[in-house]
């Protein structure tokens, strides 16, 4: 929650909200951020209009009652946006202040600048990664594999996966080992010193799938 409020992307309960409508309808007009409306509207443009009326009426009909029983979740919510501006840029600038730099540096660089590039490394996510790359897991669909959004986003650029399977927490077929995903080791991580539980993959479902297509090509096309 407190790395949450640093990047001062919306609260978890406003930022799970828009993003499990945009898995639920992804690139249709109940889409946050669109992608079929155009490269600048998915990376930005969709927070400098106002939303789709679809969009709204699909917020209202999903069940956020998982959040809702989590304090935590709620605590961050209540106080929302002023705790997580005080935690975007005053608080980086307190902590340059420990050794010896100036509040209003500490403010324009660990604030305001590491506020612009870590949400232009965000909308890359919604807007590159639903326009350039492989689409390896689900053909259909915009979502595409790109690593050199997955190399900013710290692995979130594994994004057909993503789409095709939103439930792994991996958002990624492979692990550190085979893929740059720095989100998994550290959810791994955070998981060995009990931090995380019940992790879910995807990976059995997968295989699944790879057997189906197998079989479909193996069987003599009718003429």
């Amino acid at each position: 929650m407190l790395c949450n409020s640093i990047a001062n992307e919306g609260s978890i309960y406003h930022w799970s909200r828009d993003h499990r409508v945009h898995h639920k309808h992804s690139e249709t007009d109940a889409d946050p951020h669109n992608a079929t409306r155009g490269f600048f509207f998915a990376h930005m443009g969709w927070l400098l209009v106002k939303k789709h009326p679809d969009v709204v009426k699909a917020g209202k009909e999903l069940d956020f009652s998982d959040l809702e029983e989590d304090w935590v979740v709620m605590f961050q919510k209540n106080l929302d946006p002023w705790f997580a501006l005080f935690m975007c840029f005053a608080f980086p600038s307190l902590v340059s202040m420990t050794w010896g730099e100036n509040f209003w540096t500490g403010f324009w660089v660990a604030g305001a600048l590491r506020y612009c590039y870590v949400l232009h490394v965000t909308w890359l996510v919604n807007s590159a990664a639903h326009f350039f790359g492989d689409h390896p897991y689900d053909p259909s669909s915009w979502p595409a594999e790109n690593p050199i959004v997955s190399f900013f986003a710290l692995g979130e650029g594994w994004h057909n996966w993503h789409h095709k399977y939103p439930f792994d927490y991996a958002a990624s077929e492979f692990g550190v080992g085979s893929q740059f995903n720095p989100t998994k080791l550290i959810i791994d991580t955070c998981a060995f010193v009990g931090l995380v539980s019940e992790r879910k993959r995807a990976t059995g479902a997968w295989e699944k799938l790879k057997q189906r297509r197998n079989l479909d090509e193996l069987k003599p096309k009718q003429e």
